[in-house]
């Protein structure tokens, strides 16, 4: 199967026609006092959708910048790919809080802005002189999205929350590795990008209410809230049963056969969702024995989970990777292959439906999900800012 094939399609090019909105966001100031990932994926969204985001930092930027190696040059200066990955299209003014030039600077932003984004710990903003309550005193129609490990009440609210310690406090770990192996952190750093992800949506939503109430509101949302929300099924399984989940290595625990399996050259995933599916599961393994009952329901291939497995691993390693893919592919039943990340984004699909970005400095990106919009689709923009590179534009935009 041809997975590495360039293309030249044009597909995901934003329309040209002028008549429409150029941007879905356009207009919408978004002042970004936040750092590291969950605050700064979420005002990156923003922006990838033609919000003006300014990103506010302190004298020695934002932590990120340092998260290397690797690291991208531009302009003679180093910055951590960290750092790329969640502030591109965005402003930065660099300002000291600490002094009452730096404070009143801020105040007039935030006094200008439609939304603002932090995500220090809980009383810091009010400690620094901007209570939310007050600023919305000021300017009824701001939005204050407050991002905190574990929300502004409850006994742990005055904890820090860095992603992997709320991986263990989540549950999620506990759910993720091998059966009698040790508790396994996701690969990425899930909760703050779902947390990105939620503040996104929490803000376009606080957006639409003040299109029709004309009022703003304060936004209280933890990476502890999202990522209980993101157990789903774990979490739903746990309150019908009284039973916690859980690892379970590559399996699912409410669907068989739903796991990687190991062919004779290397891994592949089957994902047999419905009982149809695993009929033709049958019909390509040659096996229609194993669609006798009790196998006939996915209920009874859950109470023979074991045994199941075990004779459909001793299968598929009778033939190769491509083998179980092209044919599982032609009776509609799901599968893949497992590839690394420059695989993943090598492969023709990615090529064809432009994951990667150049931007406009010349770096690259990965690209945004939002990019499929019929009218308003998120484009490429510029790259992550340099530390307070855009100062002066940014007071003459927003103040003059």
């Amino acid at each position: 199967m041809d997975k590495m094939v360039k293309s030249t399609s044009n597909q995901n090019e934003p329309s040209r026609d002028s008549s429409i909105m150029h941007t879905a966001l356009e207009g919408l100031r978004i002042l970004d006092l936040s750092r590291i990932l969950a605050g700064p994926f979420a005002t990156q969204n923003l922006a990838d959708l033609g919000a003006d985001v300014i990103k506010v930092e302190a004298p020695w930027g934002d932590d990120t910048r340092k998260w290397g190696p690797p690291f991208v040059q531009k302009d003679g200066e180093k910055t951590a790919a960290y750092f790329y990955s969640c502030n591109r299209g965005k402003r930065s003014i660099s300002i000291d809080v600490k002094t009452d030039e730096g404070r009143s600077l801020l105040r007039k932003l935030a006094l200008k802005a439609d939304v603002i984004v932090e995500n220090m710990k809980v009383g810091t903003l009010t400690r620094m002189g901007f209570d939310p309550n007050e600023l919305i005193k000021e300017n009824d129609k701001l939005i204050i999205c407050q991002i905190t490990g574990f929300g502004q009440t409850g006994p742990r609210s005055s904890q820090p929350g860095y992603d992997v310690a709320l991986q263990g406090i989540s549950g999620i770990m506990s759910v993720t590795g091998e059966e009698k192996g040790p508790p396994i952190k996701v690969g990425v750093a899930w909760i703050d990008v779902l947390t990105g992800f939620a503040a996104t949506s929490a803000i376009l939503a606080a957006l639409h209410h003040r299109n029709i109430s004309g009022r703003g509101q304060i936004i209280d949302l933890s990476l502890f809230d999202v990522a209980l929300m993101s157990m789903v099924n774990q979490a739903q399984n746990w309150i019908a049963s009284g039973v916690p989940p859980g690892r379970m290595g590559h399996a699912h625990p409410n669907i068989v056969p739903y796991q990687a399996f190991e062919a004779g050259d290397g891994w592949f995933i089957l994902a047999t969702g419905n009982d149809a599916q695993y009929v033709s599961v049958c019909d390509v393994i040659g096996r229609p024995e194993l669609c006798s009952p009790p196998l006939d329901s996915n209920a009874g291939r859950l109470s023979q989970r074991d045994y199941l497995i075990s004779e459909l691993k001793k299968i598929f390693l009778t033939k190769p990777i491509d083998y179980w893919l092209e044919n599982f592919e032609k009776s509609g039943v799901p599968c893949s292959p497992i590839f690394d990340i420059s695989q993943s984004f090598m492969d023709s699909h990615s090529i064809e439906r432009g994951s990667i970005w150049t931007l406009d400095d010349g770096t690259k990106s990965v690209a945004s999900a939002f990019r499929f919009f019929s009218d308003t689709p998120a484009r490429p923009s510029r790259g992550a800012p340099k530390l307070d590179e855009h100062r002066a534009e940014i007071i003459h935009d927003w103040l003059s």
